[in-house]
């Protein structure tokens, strides 16, 4: 069953977002090669707490971080560690945000380092791309299949792969609500649910270079990775449907 969203409540989950927006751009600054992904938790939930909230993830039964922090072939889910981080590594921050009873949830791929390999940052460019089209199919009165449709054909469309398994999701007093958000077409998109005004929901495009298959990581519980090893990426926003437009409110 969704959710809807009254506007008092899209209120506080915007500013939510607000805040996790200051996290993160407090947050990715400091990043660069030679630290842990352990050392970027420990500063993401400081953040969050100097922001006033609480980290989303925390929240999740049995997972103790306030991040999800893949890199390269790891696709999500991946907890901090003593991994250190090298230039040229994709990494993903995942990270949600709990304010006043609502979660705002947000993601990012990006080169430590920096990059001049055109495949890496085309592979990324797409996938920030292919977020800010689908949010634009974010319509009251559209369906949710015409955001999986947009997301297929491109990151498709481009030679990459989608992740199937993972999904983009409800969100609001709980970090994963109904509707599920594919990344593709599963059935005819007059099928899928209608977008009415008080829906929110977090659109992630979860993609890789080399295949849509994914496998446990050995000797993790949590973190999922690419059957053959190949480079994955994710970025994601939370959005609302206020009737009038559709705020991205992280």
């Amino acid at each position: 069953m969704i959710d809807l969203k009254s506007e008092e409540e899209i209120k506080i989950m915007q500013e939510g977002g607000r805040r996790l927006k200051k996290v993160v751009g407090e947050l990715l600054p400091t990043i660069k090669s030679r630290m842990t992904t352990l050392t970027i938790e420990e500063k993401a939930d400081s953040l969050i707490k100097k922001f006033g909230g609480e980290a989303s993830f925390k929240k999740v039964k049995g997972y103790c971080w306030a991040t999800c922090l893949p890199v390269n072939e790891q696709v999500v889910h991946t907890p901090p560690s003593d991994k250190v981080l090298k230039n040229g590594d994709i990494l993903t921050i995942d990270i949600g945000f709990y304010y006043q009873g609502f979660h705002t949830d947000y993601a990012i791929s990006l080169v430590v380092g920096g990059s001049k390999d055109s495949r890496l940052n085309k592979f990324l460019q797409v996938g920030r791309e292919t977020l800010a089209k689908a949010i634009k199919k974010v319509n009251e009165n559209g369906r949710i299949g015409e955001i999986s449709q947009l997301i297929e054909k491109e990151i498709y469309g481009h030679g990459y792969f989608i992740i199937k398994r993972l999904t983009g999701h409800g969100i609001g007093r709980q970090l994963h609500e109904d509707p599920y958000v594919l990344g593709y077409l599963d059935r005819p998109v007059s099928e899928t649910p209608l977008i009415k005004k008080g829906l929110v929901v977090a659109i992630e495009i979860i993609y890789s270079l080399g295949s849509e298959k994914v496998i446990p990581e050995d000797d993790d519980d949590w973190s999922l990775v690419t059957k053959d090893g190949s480079l994955a990426a994710c970025f994601e926003h939370t959005v609302a449907v206020t009737g009038k437009d559709t705020v991205i409110l992280t």
